[in-house]
């Protein structure tokens, strides 16, 4: 099976944990920031593909995706689909 985002997801997932952020540079950046628990008392994760996450978003149901970079651990950029 051939995933046609692969190549898109691989850069960007390179350029997240490259210049990986810490808190209050990513919200500067992106907004709001969630760390691991964070996004658990937020969101129900639906599935991911790094650096992605699709979330569904317990306050009104509306799904949507998340970013994610690696160390360390945060969540951010969300996008309603």
């Amino acid at each position: 099976m051939t995933d046609s985002t692969e190549a898109a997801r691989r850069q960007r997932l390179a350029e997240i944990n490259t210049e990986a952020g810490e808190r209050p540079a990513l919200e500067a950046q992106y907004g709001q920031v969630w760390d691991t628990s964070e996004l658990a008392q937020d969101f129900t994760v639906i599935g991911f593909m790094a650096p992605l996450v699709v979330v569904r978003r317990k306050a009104d149901n509306v799904k949507g995706s998340l970013e994610f970079q690696h160390q360390p651990r945060f969540y951010f950029n969300f996008q309603a689909n």
